[in-house]
């Protein structure tokens, strides 16, 4: 999946002369918490958060004393180091930046024009929508060898009962080197036959583990 399917395009933006006041009312207006900061060619110049504004902005018991730390400009606290995206960047290359780099939006950027955003809201949704989790269904976790055939295996036994298979992620098994662990979401309620089936053919069956069903 491509950043260009998910990334929001209306994006909100403020100037690096719009000062700290007019942030907060713009994030309370549009229940955002990350304001892209442009010129007037819309390059990116900056990126001011919520976090960025409460260092900045004083305590509610300090704001009618302090109004002079409201009109500063957001190029005062805006970061300036910004990493980017692409719209034809992978949505998994994104979110290894995310969690690399601890961010909690990415700027979307063509030919150095800000054309879009993308949020760890977002992300989660993706998430969401790519596992199927949002849908009736089961999850199977299955550990294999990291051989070839393993997934068709597994695969051919879930097609025996003419059941639709809605996703499939795969991660290192962390305590036994040499495995995977294949997290499989079928289009079923009742999955028992499928795992009584899957046993059968020698594979090794995490999740669920029914009370009364030999492992």
């Amino acid at each position: 999946m491509l950043v260009e399917e998910i990334m929001k395009t209306n994006v909100v933006t403020l100037f690096p002369d719009n000062t700290i006041a007019d942030a907060i009312s713009l994030m309370r207006e549009k229940k955002i918490r990350h304001i892209p900061i442009v010129n007037k060619q819309n390059h990116l110049v900056g990126l001011v958060t919520d976090r960025d504004i409460k260092e900045a902005a004083p305590s509610i018991l300090e704001a009618a004393e302090r109004k002079d730390i409201m009109e500063k400009p957001l190029e005062s606290i805006m970061k300036k180091d910004i990493i980017k995206g692409h719209p034809l960047d992978f949505v998994e290359e994104v979110a290894a930046l995310f969690y690399e780099h601890k961010i909690g939006c990415l700027p979307i950027m063509n030919d150095n024009r800000l054309v879009g955003i993308i949020t760890e809201t977002d992300l989660f949704h993706t998430l969401v929508e790519l596992t199927g989790a949002h849908q009736p269904g089961s999850l199977i976790e299955v550990k294999v060898p990291n051989k070839e055939g393993m997934l068709w295996k597994i695969a051919n036994v879930i097609h025996s009962h003419n059941t639709n298979i809605q996703s499939v992620l795969v991660y290192p098994d962390k305590k036994k080197e040499g495995y995977k662990i294949l997290v499989i979401r079928v289009q079923t309620m009742n999955p028992i036959n499928i795992i009584n089936d899957l046993k059968k053919e020698g594979l090794l069956v995490l999740w669920p583990n029914f009370p009364g069903i030999q492992s």
